[in-house]
């Protein structure tokens, strides 16, 4: 504002005396002069307390990406274990599932007779064995007073190894008659979605149906091919991390890498599993990959440090005058700690500014 309005005077004066040199025109130029000195002091004063740090070369994890398809870990079909008629179908296609829950039910009428049939058979069989018992009993005391024979010792013996002998049979047909019971209901292995129904209500089904299929949101995996030529760094290193659509990452708690490359393309297939939960990925979605493959030297600025403007990415840096300058860099990967790494655009020993609100507020000032 000050050089502004010593420029009007200057002008004002010339056109009031255009042969020039006259003494108020030199006390304007000397004016103008002194109020720039000023303002670039001030200018330095100022961008002097702007908090900054020297940009330096540190060493970080060098990462290599690629592109993963989500796939379930679990994923079956259910198949029928009896020859009934389907009397329910409580879940349908894209229904949620627990654990446990009924997905199927059969038709269990002569299931629950032969249960009961059975459950009667091994209480007959079971009162027969006390009998069995009580009879030994008896018998042994009396062959041990040689009141009786030893041929009926032995009988009484083998009736009492018959009649356990029939315990064991009739508990065997109740587990056998209990497991064709529950066979009638058909449960969800795991928790999940179905994603696809074989069967219809009132359907007749046979041993070995398909009935349902589904899969699990809670336990994924990730499948990468990965290049030949980055195969040798992942099998050192072995660590792998998801970014996953909140921004986050979620490191893989196995890496498995195929001991065999593909003919065609001439990539090996990489599995990463992930831990057990939701992460706001789905089977069949893309998702990216990061790959350690060792360590490299790069240039960070805090993220708070960086401009955007359209489509300028730009820091402001100090001049050799300890004026703030904006200036266009291009960056590369954030990492985890809130640091961005600059490809182009900075040197090191280079000073930025932090606060870029600050630095442009300084810098205006300054254009005054």
């Amino acid at each position: 504002m000050f050089n502004r309005a010593i420029t009007e005077m200057i002008t004002r004066n010339k056109r009031e005396n255009p042969r020039g040199g006259t003494p108020v025109t030199k006390l304007l130029f000397a004016l103008m002069t002194l109020g720039a000195a000023l303002a670039s002091s001030t200018q330095a004063l100022w961008a002097a307390d702007l908090p900054s740090f020297v940009v330096k070369r540190t060493t970080i994890i060098r990462e290599r990406g690629f592109d993963g398809a989500v796939e379930a870990q679990f994923r079956s079909t259910v198949s029928s274990q009896v020859a009934a008629r389907i009397e329910e179908l409580p879940f349908d296609v894209d229904d949620y599932v627990e654990r446990g829950d009924i997905i199927v039910r059969f038709r269990s009428r002569t299931a629950a007779a032969d249960m009961q049939q059975a459950e009667a058979a091994a209480k007959e069989a079971q009162a027969r064995l006390e009998e069995a018992k009580s009879s030994y009993d008896r018998i042994k005391q009396l062959f041990s007073q040689d009141r009786i024979s030893k041929a009926d010792m032995d009988r009484t013996t083998a009736d009492l190894q018959s009649a356990e002998a029939r315990v064991g049979a009739a508990e065997g047909a109740l587990l056998g008659a209990r497991e064709q019971l529950e066979n009638t209901l058909v449960r969800a292995p795991f928790s999940g979605i179905v994603v696809e129904r074989h069967a219809e209500l009132g359907e007749m089904a046979t041993v070995g149906m398909p009935l349902m299929t589904g899969l699990s949101l809670e336990h994924l995996r990730v499948v990468v091919d990965v290049p030949q030529s980055d195969i040798g760094a992942l099998r050192r290193d072995a660590q792998a991390w998801v970014d996953l659509p909140n921004g986050e990452s979620l490191a893989a708690e196995e890496v498995r890498i195929f001991p065999y490359a593909d003919p065609s393309t001439h990539t090996f297939r990489v599995r990463l599993k992930l831990a057990e939960g939701q992460h706001g990925i789905y089977p069949g979605v893309w998702v990216k990959v990061r790959f350690q493959t060792g360590e490299e030297e790069a240039l960070l600025v805090p993220a708070s440090a960086v401009v955007q403007r359209s489509e300028l990415t730009a820091v402001y840096v100090l001049d050799t005058t300890g004026t703030p300058r904006l200036r266009q860099i291009r960056t590369g990967r954030a990492l985890a700690d809130d640091r961005v790494i600059v490809l182009a655009g900075l040197e090191a020993g280079e000073s930025v500014i932090t606060d870029p609100e600050a630095a442009r507020i300084a810098l205006l000032a300054g254009q005054q």
